[in-house]
């Protein structure tokens, strides 16, 4: 069933609200996936504050197109059925939506991606994204890593007043 044009009307402007807001974006193809397998895609994204919406790609171009920040992204890699991922939080969390889902569900391929500067990426470059920690994973390495030289002081520490002790004991035990 065909929808009417103001439907499509409210899609493009809803899908520029959409790119507007968003500190990243991406797409991938979507092939012999069930309903059920999208719902599960879907709730998983909801969890990690991303939106996701399955349009035609022609809106998608008319929504770019009118934006003046993506208005001269490249729209040549939104080609088959696609299913979008945005989040207005997180640059790299629709690519980790898609590339997690992906792994259990092999219909789903990444294949481009927008970033909050305007610009389109290419599918080597969404992959890249995905691979990347999280920002809380992230937060933990820096944590670590600040951490890391009080942990090994304390150690230092501990371990010289043990060896003091050590030799305090054994020293009492032979008198």
């Amino acid at each position: 069933m065909a929808i009417t044009r103001d439907k499509k009307n409210t899609l493009v402007t809803e899908l520029a609200e959409l790119f507007g807001s968003a500190k990243g974006s991406a797409g991938a193809a979507y092939t012999g996936l069930s309903v059920a397998d999208m719902q599960e895609l879907r709730a998983r994204a909801r969890e990690v504050g991303v939106v996701i919406k399955v349009v035609k790609n022609r809106l998608v171009r008319v929504a770019l197109a009118g934006s003046d920040k993506y208005k001269d992204a490249n729209t040549d890699l939104l080609l088959g059925q696609l299913v979008y991922a945005f989040s207005d939080t997180d640059e790299v969390a629709p690519a980790q939506v898609f590339a997690a889902f992906a792994r259990k569900h092999p219909g789903l391929k990444l294949t481009v991606g927008f970033d909050s500067e305007g610009l389109s990426l290419d599918t080597a470059t969404v992959k890249a994204l995905a691979e990347l920690p999280t920002k809380d994973q992230l937060r933990g390495q820096l944590v670590s890593v600040i951490a890391a030289p009080l942990t090994q002081l304390l150690s230092i520490a501990y371990a010289a007043q043990r060896g003091f002790a050590q030799v305090l004991s054994q020293r009492a035990e032979s008198l």
